[in-house]
């Protein structure tokens, strides 16, 4: 019986909504996988998947789109799965749609400069999908080293958590949340 007018329910909302109305519903809801599921909109699908954290299947969706902003949030989803080379392609074609675009350029070169870091041996591998082949311990050496962070790079992933903030393509109170969010984080950081 319940499941029965569960089924009543969705079917009666569908004959009153369309189906990107109904995702704009699920993502104001905060249901990203679900409004991501709903939308036709290629945009609107890309931007839910983005923020389910299915960052392949949001590049996917960007990519059905071939427009310059298409192109930067097809890059931003690549560059959070760890694909450098595929979110390089995706800004340099942003750059080629809208030249002198900061935010794809300032995005370009973190791309660029992940990709380096990934090519070096033990370098940064990003969000971790690829690491070490083999841990070995040496029994031989007693005690560790020691490891010091310059002071510019401790703050790198405050610089990296700001150009973030500017480059998720939201509402306005999105936005406002996630400045808030990350002003608050600021503060608290000594």
């Amino acid at each position: 019986m319940r499941t029965t007018l569960l089924l009543l329910a969705i079917s009666w909302t569908s004959w009153w909504y369309t189906p990107d109305q109904l995702g704009q519903h699920y993502f104001q809801a905060g249901q990203y996988e679900q409004a991501a599921k709903t939308f036709e909109d290629p945009m609107w699908q890309g931007t839910a998947w983005y923020r389910a954290g299915e960052f392949e299947k949001a590049a996917q969706a960007f990519s059905r789109r071939s427009t310059d902003v298409a192109k930067f949030n097809a890059g931003d989803a690549w560059l959070m799965r760890g694909k450098y080379d595929l979110a390089i392609a995706c800004y340099e074609e942003a750059l080629r749609k809208r030249p002198g675009w900061k935010e794809a350029e300032e995005n370009l070169a973190l791309a660029k400069a992940r990709a380096e870091k990934v090519k070096q041996e033990g370098g940064d591998l990003g969000d971790q999908e690829e690491g070490a082949d083999e841990i070995v311990f040496d029994k031989k050496e007693s005690g560790g080293q020691d490891t010091e962070v310059e002071s510019d790079k401790a703050t790198s992933d405050k610089a990296v958590q700001a150009i973030w903030l500017r480059q998720v393509q939201t509402k306005p109170a999105d936005f406002m949340k996630a400045k808030f969010s990350y002003q608050a984080a600021q503060e608290e950081s000594p």
